[in-house]
């Protein structure tokens, strides 16, 4: 079971939610999802695009585990460029969409000043929960 937690007077978050209350079961921890494809290879330089494959490399790695995209609990996001995050946000919500449907974790958004792998425009984690069963 999954509860969205909001206190009472909050206003609702845009595109994510503050908090979750879950019934553990199994976790999955994923990291390091970057924009490259299996084969790390970068197909794109795009801001979003990369976003995208990144979202779809992570949801590879929860499949490999028994959960999908439903199953995240918590989504870290690391970008090398706060202004393109904003402006593109419209974009953003259309891939995270494609690729994770509507399902809204708690999201921290960092700008950092670089990721490991240097054509990297964007870096996400994210945590998994299967119901217990």
């Amino acid at each position: 079971m999954r509860q969205i937690l909001l206190p009472p007077g909050w206003s609702a978050p845009k595109g994510y939610s503050n908090g979750v209350c879950v019934d553990a079961g199994r976790m999955i921890f994923v990291a390091g999802m970057v924009g490259w494809d299996a084969e790390q290879n970068f197909r794109s330089d795009d801001f979003v695009e990369q976003f995208r494959q990144a979202l779809a490399n992570a949801a590879a790695v929860l499949a490999e585990g028994g959960a999908g995209p439903e199953h995240v609990v918590r989504l870290n996001l690391y970008a090398l460029d706060r202004r393109e995050y904003l402006a593109r946000r419209t974009e953003l919500g259309h891939a995270y969409r494609e690729v994770m449907g509507r399902n809204y974790p708690p999201m921290t958004f960092l700008e950092v000043k670089g990721l490991a792998e240097e054509r990297a425009r964007i870096e996400i984690e994210v945590t998994a929960v299967l119901p217990a069963s």
